[in-house]
């Protein structure tokens, strides 16, 4: 009886190595938020928006608003979403920033003055506009009730510093349509 108890258990030891040998193991890597933002931007287009958000930025239930947690600070984010942004051949963004963030200083939140100095390093080829904090967010509930805005958190906790990046066409511009306009109508 010993030895059937030794077979049946050699036996089921071989089954489940040659089980589990047998197996493939499609363990996914899990997806970057630069992978999932690679993979949105060339969905993305005229009137689209990419948001690059301090911490403290609310979640929201607006339809379009797709929101990625980065888990990293605000200017390797931005750095690497201009970068993308440079390089694509249908989008330019059009850049806000906060009227506010322009009057916090290092007395009212330490460390303002060096991601001051990331965020325009990041934003150098860019004009820059700026809009009170309530009235970016009423762009942003404008747009998003007809178009994507895609989010991405940080980990900044510096007030006011979000980059609001409304994406424009790349290859078309406002003289080019102002001239098919005036093609259009004179027919």
């Amino acid at each position: 009886m010993q030895a059937k108890q030794i077979k049946f258990r050699f036996f089921t030891l071989f089954a489940v190595t040659i089980l589990l040998t047998s197996c493939q193991f499609n363990a996914t890597k899990p997806v970057s938020w630069q992978d999932e933002f690679q993979q949105k931007l060339p969905l993305l287009g005229h009137r689209n928006w990419v948001l690059v958000v301090d911490k403290a930025f609310p979640l929201q239930s607006a339809q379009g608003m797709t929101i990625i947690n980065t888990g990293e600070q605000l200017p390797e984010v931005l750095r690497y979403v201009m970068g993308s942004i440079s390089t694509s051949t249908h989008v330019k963004p059009i850049v806000f920033t906060d009227l506010e963030f322009a009057q916090i200083t290092e007395d009212l939140s330490p460390g303002v003055d060096n991601l001051k100095k990331s965020i325009a390093v990041s934003l150098k080829n860019y004009q820059q506009n700026t809009l009170l904090h309530n009235d970016v967010f009423a762009k942003l509930d404008s747009a998003s009730s007809l178009f994507e805005v895609l989010v991405l958190k940080t980990e900044s906790t510096i007030p006011y510093s979000s980059v609001f990046i409304e994406l424009d066409c790349a290859y078309w511009n406002a003289e080019k349509e102002h001239k098919l306009r005036g093609k259009m109508t004179s027919k």
